[in-house]
């Protein structure tokens, strides 16, 4: 995609991005309001507590329009965990996902993590082959009852 940035994400991204997310789930899963309450608190989370050094999340915009987002979040001392990856339909199948994902992992790497770990859903299957295209690979699959709706989620690993 021609002039996309990848910048740091800041607070006044919040808003836009827990709606985008829950605009897609609920379009594309199903869920309920209840995810994106979730989504919103866990940035507001963030944005109050998260430690620079090791953990960060980035947006990726075309001028002033926002397309996507992916971050890096401390799960344990040698664990991280790789949040809210997000594309809009039109910023999908065009090598920003890839870009994204690449960022994080060397963030990761950088920050002295050992390991990365991810949540999906198995309806996600672009989401899916990126992953296993960075090499990591899929530890478990298992239908849950999650914000109204009836998913199956997976669990991601990767060593760095």
């Amino acid at each position: 995609m021609a002039d996309v940035t990848v910048r740091r994400f800041v607070a006044g991204d919040l808003h836009w991005l827990a709606a985008r997310h829950q605009d897609l789930y609920a379009r594309d899963e199903g869920v309920d309001a209840t995810y994106g309450a979730m989504i919103t608190a866990l940035l507001h989370d963030f944005c109050s507590a998260h430690d620079p050094l090791r953990e960060k999340g980035w947006i990726a915009a075309q001028r002033a329009r926002r397309l996507g987002s992916i971050f890096c979040i401390r799960e344990s001392d040698e664990i991280a965990r790789l949040r809210l990856f997000l594309l809009t339909p039109q910023a999908r199948g065009q090598g920003l996902g890839k870009r994204l994902i690449r960022d994080c992992m060397g963030f990761a790497r950088q920050a002295g993590y050992r390991q990365m770990a991810l949540h999906s859903y198995q309806s996600h299957r672009t989401s899916g082959s990126l992953y296993r295209a960075f090499g990591w690979q899929l530890v478990d699959s298992r239908p849950v009852f999650s914000f109204g709706a009836n998913l199956i989620e997976q669990t991601w690993h990767v060593m760095l």
